[in-house]
């Protein structure tokens, strides 16, 4: 995924939408499907100044529990997380 042209303040840290509406084939799922296909481990796209354990590119777990900020930029959904929330590097 492209990194969108925003840069995260203080903590925040910038992730794809874990969301998914359709697989990569194509097929529409129903909310129920797209649930279950949601992942809490996800890509790094970019981090605030303030981020001291977590930097672009890491691959992380986010706490479950936590939805998240969903921004849109270009048409495309992302998440904003505290780095509070993350539970930790793969």
């Amino acid at each position: 995924m492209t990194k969108p042209n925003f840069k995260p303040l203080r903590d925040w840290i910038l992730l794809p939408d874990p969301r998914k509406t359709k697989t990569e084939s194509g097929i529409i799922l129903s909310e129920e499907a797209a649930d279950k296909m949601t992942t809490n481990i996800l890509e790094v796209l970019d981090v605030g100044p303030e981020c001291k354990s977590v930097k672009a590119g890491d691959t992380v777990m986010v706490d479950p529990s936590v939805a998240g900020k969903i921004i849109v930029i270009d048409e495309v959904s992302y998440v904003l997380v505290s780095e509070f929330h993350v539970l930790g590097v793969l």
